[in-house]
């Protein structure tokens, strides 16, 4: 079916233009279709030819996935007044994308000299690593050069970054960081009418308004593409605009009708946006023509009187139509232009689709996890200027300014205001990260020392501020959202993990975002709290291709590992999480009550190799000892250095205990290096047993590499954590440690 009605879409267009009597009298080619319009005879010709080219390769995705060339087949058919907004947009407003946004590209690529939008759409439609944007690892939009990061099958999550990078471009301005945008480049994003409803575009939409009603320039434009259809659902008429067209501080437009009112429209839209520094939705009407996807058979939900209305209204056709009766084009010219697109198209995808594909594995993953260690090691131990230090440490109490044994939460601060003192570009930002510091005060004094510019309060959702650390990482700044507690981030999950860390795969390292998630977590806090503060799961980070997780145990581990992962974010574009045991912020004792033992010096930023940490950075307790390697991380090291002080007093055996400190990825080497000296290996492992930490993943590698004599795992039940001393009930114990070490050893 349809195959049948791209047949009968394409040959309406032809059967027009070949019967169609050409105006009486032509226009000039700067003459405005129609009297005080704004778009001219050349330009909609120009127009019309790159969606005639849209459509083309949109035929040849369908026509060559047949012959299994092709793996793509979503198309821009029927969206292609698009057009308009890829004519009227600069290249220098960056752009996030709907997949139907063809003719928007043809348009935006006419800009550029030497490009080659034909060819390129067709390496990418077959997969080959010669695609110039994602090198064959998905069908995208994009561009490095046009400023158009790359978007998968993308359901509005694009559009908290598309906010967050209109948010951010003014706040590099007030700080005098050139983001290379000049000042007032508009932020675009593109989304269906489906797509309205989705949680994340109710955020992105609802951000912008916030921040404009804040007093922050928020230059985004909203396009709302509306076919009136999510693959079979219909929308209700004018859902978008019941919506949308009454929100105080958001400025509403419609475009529909001709392509010339359009052009008028969408041209008032962008100005709008552009003057007013302002967000603005768009509505913007067109058609789906053949379906959701070459696989959606629209006979299932549609009648043929229905897609016949709908083919009525192809764009390609509506446009022909109106070049042809204002005299903007002769319908030959127009004809012999489609048909020539047609054979131009035809033969590319013919030389496409030979191309090499990406084969192997290394291949394939190489921009996903960009590292350069050596280089990351040296912007971390990066001395920082004394005089740099005094002029923002003189102002804190003397507590601070000296190496008084402190704790977690301290050397964090004093971390932190060290890191913003080395990058000019780090922003931190949160709820509650400002006047009051944090919940935990981790961030206190941080406002007042470097200015609400740089540290500042977010409205209450995890999903804007992990937007607005992708719309900061895109422009060349240093994010350092925080998120309150580890249960939090799975309210907003997925702007880490389909897309965050992901741009860097889809783009083959030409757009990065990164940034230091700052994220509260782990359990252990006498009973308090419940569930949502006592979250003991990072299964759900760990399994996000690329993405780095730290977790100190110790104040000066803090303060060197968040050296390591800042330096990582910018020198080699990673998105990190920082993830903060709360349980240990404030813990001043180890073995007795009293005795100051988890209490530790500031590391000085004073360029020493051992002033920060990087992955494969373990810490080693009784590196002498061979009875037992304990293995853990976080609240674990200080359970499992009181088991193995308790072993060594009752029953003479020695244990040494490796803190993992980084948990994605794993220290394997390390791992392995220990196991073999060690031979009887136990994981402490305080996350919930099944897939919430990484005692399976430890257990099953050395398992694999056939490494150790006896292998164990002790972890905390596979419940929610529970208020009040009951909590210790399915909690991972010093008891639990210690027994199984007897096991072990038995």
């Amino acid at each position: 079916m349809s195959t049948n009605r791209v047949a009968i879409v394409e040959e309406n267009l032809e059967s027009y233009l070949s019967g169609a009597t050409a105006a009486p009298t032509l226009l000039d080619a700067d003459d405005p279709l129609r009297e005080n319009g704004g778009l001219s005879a050349r330009k909609a010709v120009e127009l019309f030819e790159d969606q005639v080219l849209s459509r083309a390769l949109d035929v040849a995705a369908r026509e060559l996935k047949k012959t299994g060339r092709s793996f793509y087949t979503i198309s821009s058919a029927g969206h292609e007044q698009n057009v308009v907004l890829g004519a009227l947009l600069r290249t220098s407003d960056p752009a996030f994308l709907h997949y139907r946004s063809g003719a928007l590209m043809m348009a935006r690529q006419r800009k550029q000299a030497g490009s080659t939008p034909t060819f390129d759409t067709l390496l990418s439609l077959c997969a080959s690593a010669e695609d110039p944007i994602s090198e064959g690892r998905h069908k995208v939009w994009g561009s490095r050069d046009l400023w158009v990061p790359p978007q998968t099958s993308t359901i509005a999550s694009h559009l908290p970054k598309a906010m967050g990078l209109a948010f951010a471009m003014s706040r590099a301005r007030r700080l005098q960081i050139d983001t290379g945008l000049p000042a007032d480049s508009i932020v675009m994003c593109s989304f269906g009418d489906a797509s309205v409803n989705h949680a994340t575009a109710l955020t992105g939409v609802n951000s912008a308004r916030y921040s404009k009603r804040r007093g922050n320039p928020t230059p985004v434009l909203f396009v709302c593409e509306d076919n009136k259809r999510g693959i079979s659902v219909e929308t209700p008429t004018d859902w978008v605009s019941d919506l949308y067209a009454q929100l105080p501080h958001l400025r509403y437009h419609e475009a529909r009708g001709e392509i010339d009112e359009i052009w008028d429209a969408v041209a008032a839209a962008v100005h709008d946006c552009r003057s007013t520094r302002s967000p603005v939705f768009l509505r913007l009407h067109c058609v789906r023509l053949w379906g959701h996807a070459g696989s959606d058979v629209q006979t299932t939900y549609l009648t043929i009187d229905e897609i016949e209305e709908i083919e009525a209204n192809d764009p390609l056709l509506r446009n022909a139509r109106r070049l042809v009766e204002s005299g903007a084009a002769d319908p030959a010219e127009l004809l012999a232009l489609v048909r020539h697109t047609r054979e131009r198209v035809q033969a590319a995808s013919e030389e496409a689709s030979d191309r090499q594909r990406l084969a192997t594995r290394a291949q394939v993953m190489a921009p996903l996890a960009p590292y350069d260690e050596i280089g990351c090691r040296r912007v971390a131990t990066q001395r920082i200027p004394g005089e740099r230090r005094e002029a923002v440490f003189r102002r804190l109490p003397e507590s601070v300014q000296s190496a008084t044994r402190r704790t977690m939460a301290a050397h964090i601060n004093a971390a932190l205001t060290d890191e913003m003192i080395r990058h000019p570009e780090l922003m931190l930002f949160g709820e509650d990260v400002g006047k009051k510091g944090g919940v935990y005060g981790v961030t206190q004094g941080l406002q007042q020392r470097f200015g609400t510019a740089r540290c500042f309060d977010t409205l209450l959702d995890e999903t804007t501020i992990l937007g607005v650390a992708q719309g900061m990482g895109h422009i060349g700044l240093l994010p350092v959202p925080e998120i309150q507690y580890l249960a939090y981030i799975h309210n907003a999950i997925d702007q880490l993990r389909g897309e965050a860390s992901s741009l860097s795969f889809f783009s083959a390292g030409q757009f990065q975002n990164p940034m230091v998630v700052r994220i509260a977590g782990l359990a252990y806090q006498k009973g308090f709290g419940g569930h949502f503060h006592n979250d003991n799961s990072i299964g759900a980070l760990r399994e996000i291709p690329g993405i780095v997780l730290a977790v100190p145990a110790r104040g000066d581990d803090a303060v060197r590992m968040l050296r390591g992962s800042l330096a990582m974010a910018a020198h080699s574009g990673r998105v990190v999480c920082f993830l903060e045991p709360i349980a240990l912020y404030h813990e001043k004792d180890l073995f007795r009550p009293g005795d100051g033992a988890w209490l530790t010096d500031y590391p000085a930023p004073d360029g020493s190799p051992e002033s920060a940490l990087l992955p494969g950075d373990v810490g080693v307790y009784g590196a002498e000892h061979t009875d037992l390697l304990i293995l853990t991380y976080g609240n674990g090291l200080l359970m499992s250095l009181r088991a193995a002080q308790k072993l060594e007093e009752t029953e003479g055996r020695r244990a040494r205990v490796v803190d993992l400190r980084w948990l994605n990825p794993l220290p394997l080497g390390a791992i392995e290096e220990h196991a073999r000296e060690c031979g009887k290996v136990l994981v402490a492992d305080e996350c919930r047993a099944t897939g919430a930490g990484i005692a399976d993943a430890v257990i099953a590698h050395l398992a694999e590499a056939d490494l150790g004599e006896r292998l164990r795992s002790v972890r905390s039940a596979d419940s929610f954590v529970p208020l009040g001393t009951s909590a210790n009930a399915v909690l991972l114990s010093e008891k639990d440690i210690l027994d199984a070490a007897l096991e072990i050893l038995a």
